[in-house]
């Protein structure tokens, strides 16, 4: 996409100064005015032959010459590079990629997933669930068209490249989840990260637990060891098999289970900050009920009573149905 963006760049830049210098020309040499200037280099280099303004002197006529032969090399440059460009389909996907970096650059608060292997295709079908704008960064073509297909913005590259972490908008970015197989990719883009958006959330993947001081370190908020994770996960299916299997119900979305939500208390409606959890009412609102409370120094109740006080800046977390939580969606 450089090579192709450098071209066209170069094409315009040689019919502007071609156009340039053919203006200039008749301006000095035939003292012309600007628009009859650029009316005859217009009508030069098209070859239209629509004839002089008036009789050339011999310096208007070689210039002329001059002026022709050079503009059939540059447009011929032109038609030959844009015809190959076409045939290949490399315009095309070029004109897509400005389409989809002009769709990002308007994007806030989105979150950029780098890799999507299986544990960034998790992150992203949950992030998509929630309706959230979402980024990806991915090297392999193959997976890009497949993204494309999707609907999903994506970015090809690499993603421990800071130019290509900016073109996936970092510096508007609220979240990063980095994915990628590599423990070391992963510490590269945290660093990168980090380094050019000092408040966004960064959330890894790691796969060994030497790894894991390392990327909080550099500035990861959060490392997931999905190894350890699953090996913790099926020892609990064996020690308290229906506590885990219920958890599972709340953390796996689908029509029959229930799922957990949170509420950021400084988007509900200003008459609600200073009101109590039972002046809210989301049981009759929605049908969810309110089973955890952070404070703003992170601190979580579990079950809090009806008459804890909403202040600004703590979060609500309720369950319910799933048609439930889409009213308590629909609500806020």
């Amino acid at each position: 996409m450089k090579v192709l963006g450098s071209k066209i760049n170069t094409i315009v830049i040689l019919v502007l100064s071609t156009l340039t210098l053919g203006t200039a020309g008749y301006m000095l040499l035939s003292d012309y005015s600007f628009i009859d200037a650029l009316y005859m280099t217009v009508i030069t280099v098209t070859t239209v032959g629509f004839g002089e303004l008036r009789p050339f002197s011999v310096q208007e006529k070689v210039f002329t010459i001059f002026l022709i032969l050079t503009s059939i090399t540059v447009f011929g440059y032109a038609i030959s590079a844009f015809s190959e460009y076409l045939v290949s389909g490399k315009l095309f996907e070029y004109f897509k990629h400005k389409n989809v970096e002009k769709k990002i650059e308007k994007l806030k608060n989105h979150t950029i997933v780098c890799g999507y292997g299986r544990n960034g295709k998790q992150a992203i079908l949950k992030l998509r669930n929630y309706n959230r704008d979402i980024v990806v960064i991915e090297n392999d073509k193959d997976i890009v068209e497949k993204l494309d297909e999707l609907e999903i913005l994506n970015i090809e590259g690499d993603a421990t490249i800071d130019d290509v972490l900016i073109k996936a908008g970092i510096e508007n970015a609220e979240n990063l989840i980095t994915a990628l197989p590599s423990d070391a990719d992963n510490l590269f883009v945290v660093l990168s990260a980090r380094q050019l958006n000092r408040n966004i959330k960064i959330i890894s993947r790691a796969s060994k637990e030497s790894s894991y001081g390392k990327l909080k370190i550099a500035g990861a908020d959060n490392v997931i060891m999905p190894d350890k994770l699953g090996g913790d996960h099926m020892a609990s299916l064996v020690t308290t098999p229906d506590v885990i299997e219920f958890v599972d119900r709340l953390t796996i979305e689908g029509e029959t289970t229930a799922n957990l939500e949170e509420i950021n208390i400084d988007i509900l409606p200003k008459g609600y900050i200073g009101k109590t959890i039972l002046d809210l009412d989301l049981r009759k609102k929605t049908g969810c009920t309110v089973i955890g409370y952070r404070h703003i120094d992170k601190d979580y109740i579990i079950n809090p009573e009806s008459s804890t006080v909403l202040i600004s800046g703590a979060y609500l977390i309720v369950l319910g149905r799933p048609e439930q939580i889409i009213k308590l969606r629909e609500l806020f």
